[in-house]
């Protein structure tokens, strides 16, 4: 069981959240690194093949992998499932709802099929990155009230997230049009900025370290509101300098 595994997994797969999982104290950093392998794993899925069924099994892998860990059964053959395992158990993380964000991922199978996903692009968003900021707030010792809440902030953090991810979205037939349009894009950004002033001054207390994760959340939705060419232009940015120096005040005054 390595948790320097999943560290490793997540400097080179997501180095935005791993600067700020880094930005955390140590004794919560594993959960981190667990959780935002995990998510990694998951969101690449659907990308490695062009076969539906393939993805969908490796998906399954992952959903199974959970179900194993409630059960008490033998963790499966990967890096990143036996420090899952060991997650769900130590902090009583929620199967049912994990489990529905490995499922969400299917929409990046047939992104322009709601039908056969059963929802659209803000309920991925939710389901994703939203369930995702909550389990890490849960895994640093926010309760379930904090968790609901670091829902909306990780949904927020997920728009900003799809937005500058849509140039390679489009590159994969992965972004339906009607997603792309401008009043859309700057609607969704406009919500997403709405539910980060909405709980700016929540006090999350331990749960802080997993909630910074979204740091530079704002400054892409702002951008987008100011000029939403940048998504398909895929000119959405924060400069290096003010990423480390946004991150290393927020850490020193522990904030989100």
């Amino acid at each position: 069981m390595s948790i320097n595994a999943c560290a490793a997994l997540v400097e080179a797969g997501d180095p935005e959240r791993f600067l700020a999982a880094m930005a955390a104290p140590a004794d919560v950093r594993g959960g981190l690194f667990v959780l935002y392998a995990l998510n990694l794993e998951i969101a690449k899925a659907p990308f490695v093949t062009q076969e539906p069924m393939i993805a969908e099994m490796r998906l399954q892998f992952w959903r199974d992998t959970v179900a194993d860990a409630v059960a008490g059964k033998p963790v499966r053959a990967h890096e990143v499932a036996a420090p899952l395992a060991a997650l769900i158990n130590e902090t009583g993380l929620d199967a049912a709802v994990l489990d529905e964000m490995i499922a969400a991922r299917r929409f990046d199978i047939y992104p322009n099929d709601t039908d056969q996903v059963g929802f659209d692009l803000d309920t991925y968003l939710r389901r994703t990155s939203g369930h995702l900021m909550a389990f890490t707030a849960r895994a640093c010792g926010g309760d379930a009230v904090v968790s609901d809440v670091a829902t909306d902030v990780g949904e927020a953090m997920g728009i900003a997230l799809w937005m500058r991810a849509v140039p390679d979205l489009i590159g994969h037939k992965r972004a339906a049009a009607d997603d792309l349009d401008s009043d859309v894009l700057v609607a969704r950004a406009k919500r997403g900025l709405d539910a980060l002033a909405q709980h700016r001054n929540v006090a999350f207390g331990s749960a802080v370290p997993a909630l910074r994760a979204a740091w530079l959340t704002a400054p892409i939705l702002r951008q987008v509101v100011a000029d939403p060419r940048r998504v398909v232009d895929g000119t959405l940015a924060v400069s290096e300098f003010r990423k480390r120096g946004e991150l290393l005040r927020r850490a020193v005054l522990n904030r989100w």
